[in-house]
């Protein structure tokens, strides 16, 4: 039997909220993951989005099983380079916005169309313009 070649729809991105919910099993994130990856969305995170949002109760099981479905996108010197560029242009400064720039640049560079769950609609707004659709969860 062939295997069908998954047709990508566009790309699910969490940050760290969105991972955080999804943990937790919050029915919304959940919901929203599963109906993106029905939709042949790809979901992913920047690889620190997982430093943001684990912490000493993250159960590492679920953790593990979390993050065997996800595309973690790692980042290096050119990609901090251009979340860097990302703070210029929105006026932020790196050391309260870092890891938000970095997952603003993972975002941007993503299969269009782009949806990212998120709790900070306002400063990714501003780091991603209109090529990301913003979701408050």
């Amino acid at each position: 039997m062939a295997r069908r070649k998954l047709i990508h729809e566009g790309t699910l991105i969490l940050d760290s909220e969105g991972l955080s919910k999804l943990l937790s099993d919050d029915e919304q994130v959940v919901a929203m993951t599963a109906e993106a990856r029905s939709r042949g969305m790809e979901a992913v995170i920047s690889a620190l989005t997982i430093i943001e949002a684990v912490h000493a109760r993250t159960p590492k099981p679920r953790l593990n099983w979390v993050l065997s479905g996800l595309r973690v996108i790692p980042v290096g010197d050119e990609e901090a380079r251009a979340a860097s560029k990302l703070l210029m242009d929105a006026g932020l400064h790196g050391h309260k916005y870092a890891i938000d720039a970095a997952v603003a640049e993972a975002a941007v560079r993503q299969h269009r169309p782009v949806v990212m769950l998120t709790s900070d609609i306002d400063d990714m707004a501003k780091l991603c313009g209109d090529r990301v659709r913003l979701v408050a969860v």
